[in-house]
């Protein structure tokens, strides 16, 4: 018998898959706990406008992902931080410090944890870090520690 999923099942396929199962499987299992329905014309229709709407989405969410990290490479932003002599920090310029200029300079908001700096700052300069936006989208983020 062949039926559509509408729900992840683990041994058989994601939601939205047509499978061909045994007939006691589908009709004893499947069926009654609200994970398949039978393969007709209808649900066959639906379960593809789905996936094309879904389609479309991501499509869509990748290009306002790919805007945004074209956007974040060429803002260029200030860290203001205390210095000593020499440009040595008092500290160092963290995730968060940068999270939050980036966030002021494009009037969104960018989570600490989205940021990744490969090595502590803790001198005044031109760094970069990379900023996760999606899953295979990063964006290179260039900026200037300045002392205060």
């Amino acid at each position: 018998m062949k039926v559509v999923l509408r729900k992840d099942v683990p041994t058989l396929g994601k939601a939205g898959d047509i499978k061909d199962v045994a007939d006691g499987y589908a009709r004893n299992f499947l069926v009654p706990r609200g994970l398949a329905a039978p393969a007709t014309k209808t649900e066959v229709k639906n379960v593809e406008a789905h996936k094309a709407s879904q389609a479309r989405f991501y499509s869509r969410m990748e290009t306002e992902h790919r805007a945004l990290a074209t956007q974040i490479e060429a803002t260029a932003i200030n860290v203001a931080a205390r210095a000593g002599e020499g440009g040595r920090l008092y500290g160092s310029v963290t995730a968060t410090d940068v999270a939050d200029a980036l966030s002021k300079a494009l009037g969104r908001a960018i989570d600490k944890r989205d940021v990744e700096i490969d090595e502590h700052i803790r001198s005044v300069g031109d760094h970069t870090a990379k900023v996760h936006i999606a899953p295979q989208i990063d964006a290179t983020l260039k900026f200037t520690v300045e002392a205060e």
